[in-house]
């Protein structure tokens, strides 16, 4: 998939606030400071699109983002990115860490153009209790999702295969159903996009 254009649509925190359109949505979640807007910015090759933070838990809102694309399929599809707020950083307030749940459920449980979700996990630390709850309520509602495994330019080709084996292990997924991905040096950006495109088909079945 080639990205051809994109823009910022708006921010919500709940459905009434959700931008009315019929085209797909891909949503990506993650940990605070996993680097999901890293990687967001480096799919759309923009580097400031998607605002980084080196402060976790900054993100609280769901935004949506209309990329115009080369799927492959159409050369002018569009496609909307949802980048979800960061869960599981301690020092934002209880109250607000909270509202993460209710808000990303809702937003998973009813928007129907929702085709698929991205996780990202960072290569170096083991998955937990928030990726395993994820997960669970992923499977258990037939949502579609894909593996990132983010930061990989950290670590060293060996001790990336050994995590990467490990971490498979631990969310009981096959290896073709994880990426190891570098904002840094571009690594797996075109796989990520690919799978998208694969996200994409399967749902429309």
């Amino acid at each position: 998939m080639k990205i051809k254009n994109v823009e910022f649509i708006k921010s919500a925190v709940k459905p009434s606030q959700y931008p009315e359109h019929a085209f797909p949505e891909i949503a990506f979640a993650g940990r605070s400071n996993v680097g999901k807007s890293s990687l967001i910015n480096t799919l759309i090759q923009r580097r400031d699109m998607v605002k980084t933070s080196s402060k976790p838990g900054c993100t609280q809102l769901i935004n949506f983002f209309r990329v115009l694309a080369d799927s492959g399929r159409d050369s002018g599809e569009e496609i909307c990115f949802v980048d979800l707020p960061g869960y599981g950083y301690a020092k934002v307030s209880k109250k607000i860490r909270d509202q993460w749940q209710p808000m990303v459920e809702r937003y998973l449980s009813h928007r129907e153009n929702l085709y698929g979700l991205i996780l990202l996990v960072d290569i170096r630390r083991d998955p937990g209790k928030e990726e395993s709850d994820l997960v669970h309520w992923l499977e258990s509602h037939s949502m579609p999702f894909l593996v990132v495994l983010t930061k990989a330019d950290k670590l060293s080709k060996t001790q990336q295969k050994k995590r990467l084996t490990a971490i498979c292990s631990q969310m009981n997924r096959e290896k073709d159903g994880v990426i190891l991905f570098s904002s840094k040096t571009g690594l797996g950006r075109e796989t990520v996009l690919d799978e998208i495109v694969n996200l994409m088909e399967w749902y429309e079945g």
